[in-house]
């Protein structure tokens, strides 16, 4: 009998990624749907702020490294604990990488609104340093992030993250609307429009598409202040 922190195993056969008794990870669900129910039981009694930290730790592995090269035995060594203790808190590498993406790009979000305009004359400050600012922090979170839900395998999870992006947004624009005096669905819109430009330029430094779409939001911007009124941009 070989003991790990966390799984009492039968098995005799060398060292595999999931555990060190070798139990592959495809087969630690598929084959013991039993040792699957345990886990799910068990993911319910881990410790949020611990899988917090395991998540966020993760995710940085998997930012340098990229999907297919980054290994459970990888983010383990990361993370300071064994396989079986990932385990234990996640069940399987796939989980690992939808909770972290899931929950490291909302902190990108929180991150990016954190920055956002006070008033009409901070706007420009913040066309001009979001797409930089947005590249130099959180380029390579965006290249993974894509590389996850461009697969078919997690293309479902992409779907419900964007739900929640939408969601998000619209608290977003409405927090921000009595800040600028402006309708919460122009709010949105033009958020999503700058938050694509910074995106595509964190992914590929395209100086000419950022510019094109951050003249475009200052053009929208300035016939709907004239229309009211109101400050003009520079």
């Amino acid at each position: 009998m070989i003991f790990t922190n966390f799984i009492v195993c039968r098995v005799r056969r060398p060292c595999g990624p999931y555990h060190r008794c070798g139990i592959m990870e495809k087969s630690w669900n598929e084959t013991r749907p039993h040792r699957a129910r345990e886990a799910s039981n068990i993911n319910q009694n881990r410790n949020p702020q611990r899988a917090r930290e395991f998540l966020e730790i993760c995710f940085d592995v998997f930012c340098q490294h990229g999907l297919e090269n980054t290994s459970l035995k990888m983010l383990s060594e990361a993370c300071g604990v064994s396989n079986a203790a990932l385990v234990y808190y996640f069940g399987t590498k796939d989980a690992i990488v939808i909770e972290a993406t899931a929950h490291c790009m909302a902190k990108v979000e929180d991150d990016f609104m954190a920055h956002a305009p006070k008033s009409v004359p901070g706007i420009e400050r913040f066309l001009r340093e979001m797409p930089y600012l947005t590249a130099r922090m959180h380029g390579a979170k965006y290249r993974f992030m894509y590389q996850v839900y461009a697969s078919p395998k997690f293309r479902e999870h992409g779907i419900e993250f964007f739900k929640g992006v939408n969601q998000r947004y619209r608290k977003y624009a409405e927090m921000l609307s009595g800040k600028l005096g402006m309708p919460v669905d122009y709010i949105q819109g033009m958020t999503y429009t700058l938050v694509r430009a910074c995106v595509h330029y964190a992914l590929f430094e395209d100086e000419e598409y950022l510019n094109l779409q951050l003249n475009a939001i200052r053009v929208s911007l300035r016939a709907y202040l004239g229309a009211q009124g109101g400050t003009k941009i520079q």
